[in-house]
């Protein structure tokens, strides 16, 4: 997956919008004015955070080695994703 690629899926989502509170690096996407994912875009490799059920964050992390807590993220609910370490079927999901 691409950042084009990831920025494009991000918004997908029924009223998505991309923001940028961070700085113009760090792409924040939210619905509903939440946030669900943010990632600097331009990162090498490209890396995600990711919003998760906290049984499901742990899961992911157990399970594999490209999920990590959540960096400069509450642990319990957010995970730091390796894109290209995952098919993008598991990163969509």
């Amino acid at each position: 997956m691409t950042p084009d690629q990831l920025r494009a899926f991000c918004l997908e989502f029924n009223d998505a919008t991309e923001e940028f509170p961070f700085g113009p690096d760090t792409s924040v996407f939210k619905v509903a004015g939440k946030m669900f994912a943010l990632s600097w875009l331009d990162g090498r490799p490209l890396r995600v955070n990711l919003k998760c059920e906290p049984e499901e964050a742990v899961r992911l992390r157990e399970e594999y080695p490209a999920v990590a807590p959540g960096y400069h993220m509450n642990k319990r609910h957010w995970n730091t994703v390796t894109v290209g370490e995952l098919p993008d079927r598991m990163v969509r999901e």
